[in-house]
């Protein structure tokens, strides 16, 4: 095929964009738990893992794997904790509980969010875009549990989501980040 058919062909079927991303994810607004906001702009050339929190789940001693996640891809990786209490309300705690908890339990140092809803009515509209294809141009996903990942890439366009029983380290995180 001629580069003038290749050229029309791409530009009628967006061959060089890999999403139907309505929205950017550099756009939306949060908190950092201490009350700064946090320009999600600012991380775009790295890689971002979205992980809803909880200080008092199973899955808790993720953590860990976390901060060793970040530890060693802090070069292209922002690892972005976002406590939430939805589920068994695991994560009940004032927000200074939660980061004496999480830097004296398991020396945190990765950005963690203010409180936020990961599903319903009240759902923060960071969790929209991740779990909305209409709005992501990915795919579609519900928050299961605590510590469900959210991976987006250095350009800010979706890649994939893990359940809670995926750790951290897992070869199916680390390989996006290959």
């Amino acid at each position: 095929m001629n580069k003038l058919k290749l050229l029309i062909m791409c530009s009628l079927f967006s061959c060089g964009s890999t999403t139907n991303a309505q929205e950017s994810v550099y756009d939306i607004k949060i908190k950092s738990i201490t009350g700064e906001k946090i320009d999600l702009a600012e991380f775009e050339g790295k890689k971002i893992l979205f992980v809803n929190v909880a200080s008092d789940c199973g899955f808790t001693k993720q953590y860990t794997g976390l901060e060793e996640l970040h530890q060693l891809y802090k070069d292209k990786l922002v690892i972005i904790g976002l406590p939430c209490n939805q589920f068994g309300g695991q994560e009940s705690g004032t927000e200074e509980e939660i980061v004496q908890f999480c830097e004296i339990n398991y020396g945190v140092t990765f950005l963690l969010t203010e409180k936020i809803e990961v599903k319903g009515e009240g759902m923060h509209p960071l969790y929209k875009w991740l779990c909305t294809k209409e709005i992501n141009g990915k795919s579609n996903s519900t928050v299961k549990w605590n510590f469900q990942k959210y991976l987006v890439d250095e350009n800010g366009e979706f890649v994939n989501y893990f359940y809670s029983t995926t750790k951290p380290m897992s070869s199916n995180i680390i390989d996006n980040l290959k």
